[in-house]
């Protein structure tokens, strides 16, 4: 039944310091952006390597995602990077923290935690 997951949306706070953030800092591509009046929402749809990921949306006055502890809902979104230090690396010189490098017990990968211009939690994930 299932063939992909096509996209996940993203609700921020504040639309340019977020569409700043996902596409000059993370490196997503504008696929479009539109503004729709009778929400007084922007609608951005981003793609990472030619493929749509996230819609990124405003909305007047949203309320804040509980996240410490953790509420139920999607927990964190993780993309794939092939060198987990040179990509930490990038992020440190847009002053954006990670958490420290750790290994997965299970896959004996590495990853490591970074959060939004919102707080929502962001992985990285060394293939």
């Amino acid at each position: 039944m299932l063939q992909a997951i096509h996209h996940i949306a993203v609700i921020c706070s504040d639309y340019e310091r977020s569409k700043q953030f996902y596409t000059e800092i993370l490196g997503l591509e504008i696929i479009r952006e539109v503004y729709r009046l009778e929400r007084k929402s922007y609608k951005l749809d981003l793609a990472l390597n030619g493929q749509y990921v996230i819609e990124l949306f405003s909305f007047p006055d949203p309320p804040p995602r509980p996240s410490q502890p953790e509420a139920n809902g999607l927990r964190h979104l993780a993309f794939a990077v092939s060198d987990i230090d040179k990509a930490v690396a990038h992020l440190k010189t847009h002053d954006v923290i990670t958490e420290p490098v750790r290994i997965d017990p299970h896959t004996e990968k590495r990853f490591t935690f970074f959060t939004d211009p919102d707080g929502l939690p962001l992985e990285l994930y060394e293939q």
